[in-house]
């Protein structure tokens, strides 16, 4: 009997052919859900085996198929974010734009001249290329390029003040994301910290007093993940530069968040810019490629050639250097970005920052009426706030329009941390922020071309069938859509990321 039963099983062909898994085919591959088709049935046998009652139609084997197939999904997936924080850390900082997603595509198929030079067929320097694109764009005599702005300010430390003293203001004693402070960071470079004034004021005497023989440079740091307001008095970065070089000293400009200059990105302000540092005679200015710029994760360095040359000629650049696929996607997001205003529509953050209000309140208002319309949701429009995030603009909320939506009810999901959870587990996964008893969906930071995606996913929860897809793609657009500062805006909300 028992092996009648089994000898009733489904050949793999078969469910290979079910419309279940159909779909799965070419995104998974052929090799992928056979070997999840093999799986089951091989469940199946050993339950027959037990005497157990197991359905063996091919519909069940399928199904049985497709959920051994979603519990290998890949570590790292494509998201949908839906919290409105822009430069969400969690969800990987700054979509990139088309033209930069191309240009890694193209690198990373197959060979490149990284470190070649193909006028002398002769080994290149692997940052050559990006350095000329970065002095074109910056005015800067040189420039280099590496894994991220932490990595960067390290690497600054050691090459130009290793075992000497680096002058920084108590009040730009900065914290990084993942407790990386800025104190740590002098201890691994090898250069030795020296504090001057207080918390809310130091003054321009503060830091000549603590000038004397073992001090190698000034350095500013960028209060990039919050800021000081009130009794508060800092000197200006010409000045500083102006004590360095009357000294002989370096004078480093850390400004973290990475805004090139004055409207790029566009509406932030209360941001130092690359052309600042430069124009008030910086040695080096440091920044972040992915946060307000909008590109991939790297620091960047731009400044005098004898600088940016012995941070080049230091043994730990090796050991921080970004690789092809970094520097293809840095160069095409520079170009787009030496468009200047014309770049706001291509750079997908820039988009994402510039978008208008009516224009996302006319979008979540659609998506609230079908919601209401087809699945019966309490969906309402609420004014809210949307933030740059990544410790960048901590003080600039842009105004935003929320489709708010209560947990349906009745549901497995009855409540409003249970049904965020379903759609993070998803195919595609949605992110959305949980506050008050409702899920937030704010538009600002979904992409157009991600709305129908983002309400089947929405709609398979409804309707019982969250389990996971993975045939739905992620769509990306360059029209909108994150070395960490910070982490995400705080609020007194219970959860502004909308993970519970």
């Amino acid at each position: 009997m028992e092996s009648d039963a089994r000898r009733g099983l489904p050949p793999v062909s078969a469910v290979l052919e079910h419309e279940l898994l159909v779909e799965s085919l070419p995104v998974r591959g052929r090799l992928a859900v056979r070997r999840a088709v093999r799986t089951a049935l091989a469940e199946l046998r050993r339950g027959l085996k037990e005497g157990k009652a197991v359905p063996t139609d091919p519909a069940s084997v399928a199904r049985r198929s497709r959920e051994l197939l979603d519990q290998e999904r890949a570590a790292l997936r494509p998201v949908i974010n839906a919290t409105g924080v822009l430069l969400h850390t969690g969800l990987g900082r700054a979509p990139l734009a088309r033209e930069a997603v191309a240009a890694v595509a193209q690198v990373a198929s197959g060979y490149c001249n990284l470190e070649l030079d193909l006028d002398a067929g002769a080994r290149g320097r692997r940052t050559a290329g990006i350095a000329q694109v970065l002095r074109e764009l910056t005015g800067a005599a040189a420039a280099t390029v590496v894994n991220n702005n932490a990595g960067a300010t390290v690497l600054a430390l050691r090459a130009l003040a290793a075992g000497r003293e680096v002058v920084v203001s108590r009040g730009q004693l900065v914290e990084i994301g993942g407790s990386f402070r800025l104190p740590e960071i002098f201890e691994v470079s090898g250069a030795r910290l020296r504090e001057v004034g207080t918390t809310n004021k130091t003054r321009l005497s503060d830091y000549q007093r603590a000038l004397g023989p073992e001090t190698a440079a000034i350095l500013r740091v960028h209060r990039s993940n919050f800021r000081i307001v009130g009794f508060t008095e800092d000197p200006a970065l010409p000045e500083l530069v102006q004590l360095a070089h009357a000294h002989g000293l370096w004078a480093i400009d850390d400004i973290g968040s990475g805004a090139l200059r004055p409207g790029c990105p566009p509406r932030v302000g209360d941001e130092p810019t690359v052309a600042e540092g430069l124009a008030a005679g910086a040695d080096l200015v440091l920044f972040s490629g992915d946060k307000l710029l909008g590109g991939p994760q790297c620091g960047i360095l731009v400044g005098s050639r004898e600088a940016i040359g012995r941070i080049e000629a230091d043994p730990l650049m090796r050991a921080l250097r970004v690789d092809k696929m970094t520097l293809a996607a840095l160069e095409a997001t520079l170009r787009l970005a030496a468009d200047g205003e014309p770049a706001a529509g291509r750079i997908p953050l820039w988009s994402m920052i510039a978008t208008e209000l009516p224009v996302l309140a006319a979008r979540a208002e659609q998506l609230a009426a079908t919601l209401r319309a087809e699945l019966g949701l309490n969906a309402t429009i609420v004014p809210g706030e949307s933030f740059v995030g990544g410790g960048s603009a901590p003080i600039h909320a842009l105004p935003t329009a929320v489709v708010a939506v209560a947990a349906p009810f009745p549901t497995p999901h009855d409540s409003e941390a249970a049904w965020a959870k379903a759609l993070r587990r998803g195919e595609p996964a949605v992110v959305p922020r949980v506050q008050g008893g409702l899920v937030l969906f704010d538009l600002r930071t979904v992409a157009p071309d991600q709305e129908p995606y983002l309400l089947d996913a929405i709609r398979r929860v409804c309707h019982h069938q969250d389990a996971p897809r993975s045939s739905d793609p992620v769509r990306t657009s360059s029209s909108v859509p994150g070395d960490s500062r910070s982490d995400e805006p705080r609020t007194n909300s219970p959860d502004r990321s909308g993970i519970p």
